[in-house]
């Protein structure tokens, strides 16, 4: 196809631009400063690319925004997906605002809706792309086949492909109930959030128990104080919890379920919540709580 009649059909890029901090993508880098950066295009050595293809190149690249300093960016020129195999093929500018080279590797890449909805996903090594000179912006083209291809209808327009990037990881950190934070001492939050600190944080998507105290009334009840600990990066409501108390021989203390506010715990924290079991819960009477813990029952 001639570059004039690539300049016809294309009176404009077809994708949107996704620049993001370099250090989001690449440890060790600086964050983005103000200072705007237009990107010089450059080729990979081992291109194939014909005069006519490197003045279409050049005139988008002229069109493209200035970067802010110290960023990465995709910019979408093109899409094509193949109607037998259902993969689709992404041409885009890879430009980096950066003072110096630099080599990228592998990263997960979205391919998104106008609206921002997820159509394909992949993993690329982007060491194919070579060296990325200072202040520059490679032409690559970007295979998703079908299977990393998620949606059927895949738009000619205003798509985007973009870093997937991490979530930045927070620390597991204490949370507690307004009515806790009222009656406990500084002194005891404190304390009891250098515990939650020190305690080995749940598995990533875990929402697991870890017992605090344990005490028999005079009544018979038996009172046990657990930290409920979410380690997914989403809140939970908890509304009913079947629990079981288990003591050092392994034997069932108490077993019953509770029906809650319901109870609310924050992403990736722990909140401590007192649970009663009546007498007629107690299984067993002489417990040996020296060492003892809490779960759900099995189903």
């Amino acid at each position: 196809m001639s570059w004039l009649k690539k300049f016809t059909r294309n009176k404009k890029r077809e994708g949107k631009d996704h620049a993001v901090s370099s250090n989001e993508v690449v440890e060790h880098t600086e964050a983005p400063g103000e200072e705007e950066v237009n990107t010089t295009l450059s080729l990979h050595p081992g291109s194939r690319v014909n005069d006519e293809e490197k003045y279409y190149y050049q005139f988008l690249n002229k069109e493209l925004s200035p970067l802010k300093r110290n960023q990465l960016s995709l910019s979408g020129i093109s899409l094509e997906q193949d109607e037998k195999s259902g993969a689709v093929a992404v041409t885009a500018f890879v430009r980096s605002s950066l003072k110096k080279p630099i080599t990228l590797g592998k990263t997960f890449l979205l391919l998104l809706s106008p609206e921002g909805e997820r159509l394909a996903r992949k993993e690329f090594d982007l060491a194919a792309l070579g060296e990325l000179p200072a202040e520059s912006s490679r032409p690559w083209q970007f295979l998703f086949e079908k299977g990393s291809v998620e949606k059927t209808d895949i738009p000619s327009e205003d798509w985007q492909l973009a870093f997937e990037l991490k979530p930045k990881e927070v620390p597991h950190r204490l949370e507690l109930d307004e009515k806790w934070e009222q009656s406990l001492a500084v002194e005891e939050q404190e304390k009891l959030a250098s515990f939650v600190n020190q305690a080995e944080a749940p598995k990533p998507g875990e929402v697991n128990f870890l017992g605090l105290q344990q005490s028999r009334k005079e009544d018979g009840s038996l009172h046990v104080t657990l930290l409920i600990r979410n380690g997914s990066q989403k809140n939970i409501q908890l509304e009913q919890l079947p629990l079981v108390i288990e003591d050092a021989k392994g034997d069932i203390v108490a077993q019953g379920g509770f029906k809650l506010a319901p109870l609310s715990v924050s992403a990736n924290t722990s909140k401590p919540w007192t649970f009663i079991f009546p007498a007629e819960m107690i299984k067993k009477q002489d417990a040996d709580f020296s060492r003892w813990k809490a779960y759900p029952p099995k189903k």
